[in-house]
């Protein structure tokens, strides 16, 4: 058992959640029961993921996509009126990491699949809001297809892919989620790939035009990764 405090400030100061401006507030988002003894973990915060932690009796929710966004102002109604009151109802405590599990150098989305593809030498890469989000690093030469499998492999069979680099790729850039528009710096780095999850119409002819291959690999799909290694990491 883990007092509720002790877990944020424990989660709070290792996923340094005060060095990020983030566009929603990381930390605990509801406050539930003192004692914690299970955890539910999850990569967005929903009614079927609230009513799976219920069943399993979990004291505590800890997800990547929160409830609470500076770029909304939700009213307690439908959907979001059934996550608060199962919430409270409930006494379950919520907690949401945003960027910080997206950067975090250990357990990070970023760090995670840079590890499954066997990216060596991995840096901090990606600058948002002041802050490295990301991860780059170094390749042996592979080829671009046999990586590509790979990422359909380990990552997302569905993963959309533009292939407009080199044949073999030395050095990858990788931002989970919604980062298609990161390419931008991917090519200034000079890197061969660039991974991230969501894909806009105006970046193919961006890749294209630059020549580095491209791989949208899926918003959800580039995001459990964090959240799966902060589990086991608790």
């Amino acid at each position: 058992m883990i007092k509720r405090a002790a877990l944020e400030q424990y989660l709070n100061e290792y996923l340094d959640c005060d060095g990020f401006n983030d566009i929603g507030p990381n930390g605990l988002q509801v406050e539930g029961r003192e004692a914690i003894q299970k955890i539910t973990i999850g990569v967005s915060a929903g009614v079927e993921l609230f009513e799976r932690a219920i069943e399993k009796k979990a004291d505590a929710i800890i997800v990547h996509h929160g409830i609470i966004w500076n770029f909304e102002r939700p009213v307690y109604k439908g959907g979001y009126k059934q996550r608060v009151k199962l919430l409270l109802e409930n006494d379950i405590n919520l907690f949401g990491y945003h960027l910080p599990l997206d950067a975090h150098m250990e357990i990070g989305n970023n760090a995670e699949i840079a590890r499954i593809l066997g990216v060596q030498n991995p840096q901090p890469f990606g600058e948002y809001n002041g802050r490295f989000v990301g991860v780059k690093g170094e390749l042996p030469a592979v080829e671009v297809q046999k990586l590509l499998n790979l990422i359909r492999k380990k990552v997302n069979p569905k993963a959309l892919s533009f292939m407009y680099g080199p044949d073999k790729i030395s050095k990858i850039g990788i931002i989970s989620g919604g980062a298609q528009k990161s390419v931008s710096q991917a090519v200034e780095a000079e890197l061969d790939m660039y991974l991230t999850g969501e894909v806009s119409e105006h970046i193919l002819n961006y890749v294209k035009e630059e020549g580095i291959h491209f791989v949208s690999a899926g918003h959800y799909a580039t995001e459990r990764f964090g959240v799966l290694a902060l589990g086991k990491h608790l």
